[in-house]
């Protein structure tokens, strides 16, 4: 792979109190590099670095990181779509996209997305880069981004609302930077990132007049459309089936089924059956409960024993614990295929979690390689996988509505939900279901697409699922490009 390198430096200012680097405000070193994605192969160009966050008075506060990907051999950029990727945490470095998911750099792990030894990065022939240019962004203390002054507040950069605002204006800025104004724009954004993309879209459109044709929400979170009550312990039951399927803990005759023919069927009972029975709470008849408990029993692999015991209502952190507990092993939280050992079998919770240990396994030292090695991004400031966020503002998060209203407002705007139906932390159902209720009227219903993948949260991890999940992609940017010269009205 050719490289050519326009800038590279030590890339940080100075020390902060704590005698740690901080980066320069506003930096970028680009590269030239080859790719085959989608069997096409073409040159593109790298740019990462750092663009400021500036106060009202015009002074850099924060330095964003960002990795920038275009390629080359496109004349005119107008028609050319624009991909803004973020992910979530709220403290996660937008690392798992980037190099498990739609980049043009692929981190090395098996075709189940386990970790393997040599650590590195390899080609992704299934990039998007083919049909879409893309930008990686590291909100504040994710990555390499970092807070240049100390004494700014830090609630303008923690909490729901914050982070949206700030980010809107740093994004008219790149896109004013890089002449993206006319290209058709597209965010996506994984787990909390689905929070923050959809309070974007509207951010965007009302603050910064940037409109969006799409939005794509992978493992998306409530929104802000709370789910509690009967709702939040009926829902987790699609999820228990798809995990109990996975693991062959469902009677023979469900177990003998494909997991897509057996779901239609579990959700129907949470929503028919399983939600009325556990909103009646002790007024319900022994005999419903009793039969309640039999279904509950043979789509989720627990004892019948247990789920009357804790009256039709069973934790995620119990099932994790549970299901395969007689075999001395825990679930995943975020992907349920992966299995965790705790010291002791007993217990209601898992000592740890077993999927993202795994993943920030893999994921660390590449990310590190890649920067230092292929990208000659040179810096002492620590890339951080998890930053300090804390305290959060989750106050006031509307942001589902808010996606709602961006739709309403801008007939070009499509959504495109992608879940893993083995995600126990966002999982499948539950994204639906928000969905359903984001626009309860139905009039947007065929502007959002829903697509469901044979993993967990991360369900580009499995490459059966980083092609199909890709292609998805590529198909939902090509249908929402809307023809020449066609208006946008209803």
């Amino acid at each position: 792979m050719k490289r050519l390198i326009v800038f590279c430096a030590v890339l940080f200012l100075a020390l902060n109190a704590q005698g740690q680097p901080i980066p320069l405000a506003d930096s970028t070193v680009t590269s030239k590099h080859q790719t085959t994605a989608n069997g096409q192969k073409f040159a593109y160009t790298a740019r990462t670095g750092t663009q400021p966050v500036w106060d009202e008075k015009g002074k850099p506060i924060a330095a964003i990181h960002y990795t920038y990907y275009t390629r080359d051999d496109i004349a005119n950029r107008d028609r050319r779509p624009l991909v803004i990727s973020f992910n979530g945490g709220p403290g996660s470095a937008s690392v798992w996209m980037h190099i498990a998911y739609t980049g043009p750099r692929l981190l090395n792990i098996d075709d189940e997305g386990y970790p393997v030894q040599p650590y590195g990065i390899k080609e992704n022939p299934y990039s998007i880069l083919d049909i879409a240019d893309i930008v990686y962004v590291n909100p504040v203390n994710t990555g390499y981004s970092r807070i240049l002054d100390e004494k700014v507040d830090r609630k303008l950069f923690f909490g729901t609302n914050a982070d949206i605002k700030y980010l809107a204006e740093w994004l008219n800025t790149f896109v004013t930077r890089n002449n993206r104004w006319a290209s058709p724009k597209y965010l996506i954004g994984e787990s909390y990132g689905t929070t923050r993309v959809s309070g974007l879209a509207l951010e965007l459109q009302n603050a910064q007049w940037m409109y969006l044709n799409g939005v794509i929400l992978v493992s998306p979170t409530d929104l802000g459309l709370k789910r509690e009550g009967a709702v939040e312990k009926a829902n987790r039951w699609p999820y228990y089936t798809a995990a109990a399927w996975y693991h062959k803990r469902l009677p023979a005759d469900l177990q003998s089924r494909d997991l897509e023919q057996i779901l239609p069927e579990v959700e129907t009972f949470t929503m028919d059956e399983l939600l009325p029975a556990i909103s009646k709470g002790y007024s319900i008849s022994n005999t419903e409960k009793e039969d309640v408990i039999k279904k509950m029993s043979r789509y989720s692999g627990l004892s019948e024993q247990l789920i009357r015991q804790n009256n039709l209502d069973i934790p995620t952190s119990l099932y994790w614990k549970e299901l395969l507990r007689d075999q001395g092993y825990t679930i995943g939280r975020l992907d349920s295929r992966y299995l965790g050992i705790d010291l002791r079998d007993a217990g209601e919770r898992v000592d740890y979690n077993a999927e993202l240990t795994s993943w920030l396994h893999s994921f660390t030292p590449a990310i590190n390689y890649y920067y230092a090695n292929e990208l000659k991004y040179k810096t002492d400031v620590k890339y951080n996988m998890f930053g300090s966020v804390h305290p959060w503002e989750r106050s006031n998060d509307n942001t589902g509505l808010s996606l709602r209203q961006a739709m309403a407002a801008n007939p070009f705007l499509h959504v495109m939900v992608q879940y893993g139906y083995f995600d126990g932390a966002t999982d499948y159902f539950n994204a639906k279901y928000n969905m359903w209720q984001m626009d309860p009227s139905g009039k947007l219903a065929d502007r959002i697409d829903f697509k469901g993948y044979r993993s967990g949260h991360m369900m580009y991890l499995r490459k059966e699922d980083l092609i199909k999940s890709n292609n998805d992609v590529r198909d939902f940017i090509k249908k929402t490009i809307p023809a020449i010269d066609k208006a946008a009205k209803y």
